[in-house]
């Protein structure tokens, strides 16, 4: 047998599109304190009150963008883990989601049960966060911990300027890129601004000026979330050699009353409408498969909301799903993942 198997974990998906199972899911995922970092009984207080309404309805909104055979989060990673078993020649490929099923305890628990006792944790975000990729890390390591398992992981870090990860973006959205279009907006999953000046390493830089994510030193370029979207998208539009008034970056999926990175992409939609755009393509490169988040926030919503704007096409482009030249990517990428010490 071959020994180190890697294990893909992406965010997670309800189990259905019931409001039982989308509470139960929400309810996972909200109460993470990475997820929403204030103490327990706040936390929990927040939370109940959000569960009130809210699963009704994003049940409402998981059922618009279900397929036939489940979460389209879920399939579509999937069908990348079945890409990835081709490519990866040294153990099995696993799924987990960090909520949800499969989890990622049952999935390593299983793998440590068959003897794999090297295993490449590949959290599938491109750049840090800690409500993404430290809450997979750290609930990997409490299943180890609590289960006791003889396991050593090797952990895929942050990708967001790696040239394979930028050339694999280029390759799946280069078919929509040749179409006439009028603007390329990126938009990436937004945070809550004090998930990144708590971070900030210096103290002092985060947020302290219109340019602080462009002039980030290296240090706060590690685990400033912004700054790494900021990077990504520059990089890809020097790659697909886009002009600067051709494209902007903007945030989405606002939850709660904290102020979130700007600028927002329900403001930017309506800026681009009233400024004259009449066709914008709207990437979402801080998600690797197709979600809620991309096809009934941007893909829905988002659609009627620039077109009752005064614009008249939004066009949404796939995320690298299981794309071969991803598969292919992210295979390269694991294979350098460090052990983690």
């Amino acid at each position: 047998m071959t020994d180190h198997a890697l294990l893909l974990v992406n965010l997670g998906s309800p189990a259905s599109t019931s409001v039982a199972d989308v509470r139960r899911y929400l309810n996972q995922f909200l109460m993470d304190p990475y997820v929403i970092d204030l103490p327990w009984p706040i936390r929990r207080l927040l939370v109940s009150l959000i569960l009130i309404k809210r699963p009704e309805q994003s049940a409402h909104a998981y059922a618009s963008i279900w397929w036939e055979e489940g979460s389209p989060l879920v399939v579509l990673s999937r069908r990348l883990q079945q890409a990835m078993a081709a490519q990866w020649k040294q153990g099995p490929v696993e799924l987990a989601m960090r909520y949800g099923e499969p989890s990622l305890e049952s999935t390593l628990v299983r793998l440590a049960s068959q003897g794999h006792k090297n295993i490449t944790l590949a959290p599938l975000y491109p750049q840090f966060a800690d409500s993404t990729v430290t809450t997979v890390i750290e609930e990997a390591k409490r299943v180890v911990r609590e289960k006791r398992l003889d396991v050593k992981f090797s952990i895929l870090q942050p990708f967001y300027d790696q040239p394979e990860y930028l050339d694999a973006l280029v390759a799946s959205a280069k078919p929509y890129l040749m179409q006439d279009h009028d603007h390329l907006l990126l938009s990436f999953h937004g945070l809550p601004e004090r998930h990144l000046t708590k971070l900030d390493p210096t103290g002092y830089h985060c947020f302290k000026d219109a340019d602080c994510c462009k002039n980030a030193p290296p240090e706060v370029m590690a685990t400033c979330y912004r700054a790494q979207c900021i990077r990504t998208a520059e990089l890809f539009a020097q790659r697909m050699g886009l002009a600067e008034d051709k494209w902007s970056v903007s945030f989405q999926s606002r939850l709660g009353r904290a102020k979130w990175i700007e600028p927002y992409t329900e403001a930017r939609l309506d800026e681009l409408a009233k400024s004259g755009v009449k066709k914008v393509l709207v990437m979402c490169p801080a998600f690797v498969a197709d979600c809620i988040e991309t096809l009934e926030e941007i893909g829905d919503r988002g659609r009627e909301q620039f077109c009752e704007a005064g614009g008249e096409e939004l066009v949404l482009v796939p995320c690298l799903n299981d794309d071969p030249h991803w598969a292919q990517a992210l295979s390269t990428l694991c294979e350098r993942a460090p052990l983690a010490l």
